[in-house]
């Protein structure tokens, strides 16, 4: 694995009000992979884990963070959540990857997660699925998934 705080410079880094900014999935595989501090807070919920699919981070020799921003089946906003990243041992100065199905969740995560005190928090663009594409599916436009990036199913 790569060193630890690795720049953010080399990058396609897509500023952002309120927290770092948004990486597409790419650039947050290989921060991921050159920053050994890097850390992916995958905010969907446990049914999105289960029937949708997790990143596959083994190919790293890490594991993403299943930390949910809202609770299924209410949605209602995880108000434990930035307490829940720092019992989880989230460090204050790594890059913090946030992803969701589409990168809605996950940016309201990056900015509570910035507004908690952690210094570098990025948003998924487009998260593990994407957008729909014609035929009304996700996962094949754009994504993580779509991306080509190592995913598993549970």
């Amino acid at each position: 694995m790569g060193a630890v705080g690795v720049s953010t410079s080399s990058l396609d880094v897509q500023p952002a009000q309120g927290y770092a900014g948004d990486l597409t999935p790419q650039a947050a595989w290989s921060l991921l992979s050159d920053d050994k501090s890097a850390l992916l807070v995958d905010v969907r919920t446990d049914a999105e884990w289960n029937y949708v699919g997790l990143p596959d981070l083994a190919p790293l020799g890490k594991k993403p963070l299943l930390l949910p921003w809202q609770v299924y089946p209410a949605m209602a906003v995880n108000g434990q959540f930035t307490a829940a990243l720092r019992q989880a041992g989230a460090p204050l100065e790594a890059p913090i990857l946030f992803l969701c199905r589409s990168g809605v969740r996950s940016k309201a995560a990056a900015i509570a997660a910035t507004q908690a005190g952690y210094a570098r928090c990025y948003n998924i663009a487009d998260g593990f699925e994407g957008p729909l594409d014609a035929a009304k599916h996700r996962g094949t436009a754009s994504g993580w998934k779509a991306s080509g990036l190592p995913w598993l199913q549970k």
